[in-house]
């Protein structure tokens, strides 16, 4: 039998065999998330395919505002958006791209470093303001500009002027703070504490928590972890470029809370619902992100009924109407 002949009859048999038995297609879902994500996300993601391994999970990382505008400016596919500020969405994707927005985990910042760092062996949540405004000591924060993390550090600066009662601590801060300190994402900030080229970082608890570094712990006062305490924190706020270039928005300090949508534009819609119906479960996802340090909601919330009514029948079964 040559193997032309060989391979036409392999081709008939392929052709008349039953779709069951062939193997199933390949599903591939685009998951844009922040940063701050990616190490539970990627658990979540190794999990889910194991159950699930003919969809391919495709997970892009980044500041929360640059991950909506790749979407909403640039056109760039993708099936879900997961941001660490849940206003994101709210105000980058909704109604044009998204139609809700559930919101799923919250967080809040503390000042990360290491052995290395200097004065590692004097600072405390008493005194870390002055080691911070000491020369020689590098400290930085992700860009407000494409990071939520970037303009919740500034608002933390704010709120410890307020809380210490110490006139001009926040410009104090920001002098010792080159530009060159400032970077796209918090999570590229790590890498800096882990090779001694920076000091001093500010960081969600839950980063902390999944790279190994040591913090600081802040008050609840400022640090926007307490959901109760948002008309204090609300005294703060930070000027961000907005949509249009030249533009320019104002985010208001409260609590951190993640968001998460499906997209309208969403390429593979079934399985990305099929994933999100996992991430959102307290015995699969929001397991995975409790044991990482980041407190889930059980169950997730959405803030009006109009809200939950909107939401995929899959998902009705993970959340609550809570504001």
């Amino acid at each position: 039998m040559t193997s032309i002949f060989k391979r036409i009859c392999l081709a008939f048999f392929l052709l008349f065999l039953p779709l069951s038995l062939q193997a199933a297609p390949s599903k591939k879902v685009i998951v844009f998330h922040a940063g701050s994500l990616s190490v539970p996300f990627a658990k979540i993601e190794k999990e889910f395919e194991t159950k699930h391994p003919s969809i391919d999970i495709q997970r892009e990382a980044g500041g929360s505002t640059k991950m909506a505008r790749m979407i909403s400016e640039i056109g760039k596919p993708a099936d879900i958006m997961a941001s660490a500020d849940y206003a994101v969405i709210d105000k980058g994707l909704i109604p044009a791209h998204a139609d809700w927005n559930i919101r799923f985990a919250t967080n809040r910042l503390v000042l990360c470093y290491t052995d290395n760092s200097k004065f590692a062996d004097q600072i405390s949540s008493l005194n870390w303001f002055d080691v911070l405004k000491r020369k020689g000591v590098i400290w930085g924060h992700s860009d407000p500009n494409l990071d939520p993390c970037g303009y919740r550090s500034l608002m933390v600066l704010q709120l410890a002027e307020k809380h210490y009662g110490m006139a001009g601590l926040y410009k104090e801060l920001i002098a010792n703070r080159p530009k060159a300190n400032i970077r796209p994402k918090s999570v590229e900030l790590i890498s800096l504490l882990n090779t001694g080229n920076m000091d001093y970082a500010f960081e969600y608890l839950s980063v902390a928590v999944q790279h190994g570094l040591k913090y600081v712990n802040l008050p609840s006062a400022i640090n926007l972890g307490d959901y109760h305490k948002d008309n204090a924190y609300g005294k703060a706020s930070v000027k961000v470029t907005g949509k249009k270039p030249g533009t320019f928005i104002t985010r208001k300090g409260k609590s951190c809370t993640y968001g998460i949508t499906l997209l309208k534009e969403a390429p593979n819609r079934e399985a990305a619902l099929l994933f999100m119906d996992y991430l959102l479960d307290p015995a699969h996802g929001l397991k995975v992100l409790k044991e990482m340090g980041q407190p889930p909601f059980e169950p997730c919330r959405v803030p009006t009924q109009k809200a939950f009514n909107a939401l995929p029948e899959p998902l009705q079964k993970r959340a609550e109407v809570k504001a």
